[in-house]
């Protein structure tokens, strides 16, 4: 594939754009389905819309191929997402207003970073330290509404379960980080894996009645733009990119442009103490990316 910094900056606008609306989508959603409905049904789109894509590049061959080679892999793959990953966060996104919930999940890339020490055998450097207090304390911020020292929140179930789908979310990206194969294919079979694990959970916690047709409507939105194509764009503009850096640092814009369309579309009045919050740990998510003095990252895309 020919690199192309302008095609990448317009395949990474699209997927920050689309990754910005579905915080309102996934409130309003929840609003007509509980929380593994919305899972099911948008799982079951997202699988469709990768299957398409996959299809659209001839790689449907390869699908048993790579479960045969490493089914046990590919296994713990489609149990931690979309299984797991998104039924704590939609149930987050239950008990939370959305602006905490969205903002919270933001911390996955901090708890990435210490994953990778005993996992990936990567060192924890000072300034890694520096942004994992800064973010969790970020964090604290949002979740407490500015009060740290109260320790008071709107649902301390809802703050435990946003804050372990991070980690949930950084397992996922550790098994991936040493995976070779075609990425979007990985993600197609994780989500057929993830199929009946998240029917059963439908079956025995919840039910099939979904009748209203907005929470049908909001879960093929969040399959088709949060799970299915906002990760397809993502990939894409990272292939073409010259110099990721820039392109990964637009990931950047969305929190933000998140909260205003909470307030625009679903009414959330957003805390003072959100987008102070959220300012921690965007810088705390900069200090780690950017190298200092003459110090280079080996792999541009971490």
């Amino acid at each position: 594939m020919l690199k192309d910094q302008k095609k990448a900056y317009q395949y990474g606008l699209c997927a920050v754009a689309l990754w910005s609306t579905v915080a309102s989508a996934f409130k309003i959603s929840l609003s007509y389905f509980e929380p593994l409905q919305l899972l099911l049904v948008a799982a079951l789109t997202s699988t469709l819309t990768l299957a398409i894509i996959v299809a659209k590049q001839g790689k449907l061959a390869v699908l048993g191929t790579y479960l045969k080679a490493r089914p046990r892999y590919y296994l713990a793959l489609g149990i931690l997402n979309p299984f797991l990953y998104y039924l704590l966060l939609f149930k987050a996104y239950d008990l939370l207003p959305a602006q905490q919930a969205q903002t919270l999940n933001y911390t996955w890339a901090i708890t990435l970073s210490l994953l990778a020490v005993p996992f990936l055998g990567q060192k924890l450097r000072r300034r890694d330290g520096v942004a994992i207090l800064l973010g969790y304390f970020g964090a604290l911020v949002i979740a407490t509404k500015g009060n740290v020292f109260g320790l008071q929140f709107d649902s301390p179930l809802g703050v435990t379960l946003a804050l372990v789908s991070t980690l949930i979310w950084a397992s996922y990206w550790i098994l991936n980080a040493r995976h070779q194969g075609d990425p979007i294919v990985s993600l197609l079979l994780g989500f057929m894996i993830s199929l009946p694990f998240i029917a059963g959970a439908t079956w025995l916690l919840s039910d099939f009645a979904m009748t209203a047709w907005q929470g049908w409507l909001g879960a093929i939105y969040v399959g088709l733009f949060e799970m299915g194509f906002g990760f397809v764009l993502w990939l894409m503009a990272l292939r073409y990119a010259t110099n990721t850096a820039p392109i990964s640092n637009l990931i950047f814009i969305s929190p933000f442009a998140s909260l205003v369309l909470l307030n625009l579309l679903i009414g959330e009045t957003i805390h003072p103490a959100t987008p102070i919050g959220l300012a921690l740990i965007v810088a705390a998510l900069l200090i780690q990316q950017v190298p200092y003095g003459k110090r280079k990252r080996l792999d541009p895309q971490t």
